[in-house]
């Protein structure tokens, strides 16, 4: 079963068993504007739940993306590297930063769920 959670700094993470896929979201691509450069980690590297992921950069501004959850970096998206434009396309699919191998699925319980976030988002305007 697919859980998908979200954190109040627009990134989202889609957890299958103990890896999860990690994006940003479609509210947080648009607030960007068009992405230009994306600065992905390298495999292996061990990240906790805040720390940088990765970093995007866009006509407007670098932001950087951070990691919902504790894990091991354990592929990157290199299509993102090669064609950043992706992130704008389908900033909750093939526009995907890093996938992570979880090492406190209970952080998972920190994090919105789409209803949620939505509600967030709304608040926001």
């Amino acid at each position: 079963m697919t859980r998908i959670a979200f954190t109040k700094d627009h990134e989202w993470i889609s957890v299958e068993g103990d890896v999860g896929t990690i994006g940003i979201t479609d509210y947080a691509q648009s607030q960007l504007g068009d992405i230009v450069f994306v600065d992905l980690p390298e495999t292996g590297k061990t990240v906790a739940a805040g720390d940088e992921a990765a970093v995007v950069e866009s006509v407007k501004a670098a932001s950087e993306i951070y990691a919902p959850v504790s894990g091991e970096i354990v592929a990157v998206n290199d299509a993102v590297s090669a064609n950043p434009v992706l992130v704008n396309e389908q900033p909750e699919g093939d526009g995907w930063f890093v996938r992570i191998k979880l090492s406190n699925p209970a952080e998972l319980d920190g994090l919105m769920d789409a209803a949620a976030y939505k509600a967030f988002v709304e608040g926001l305007s």
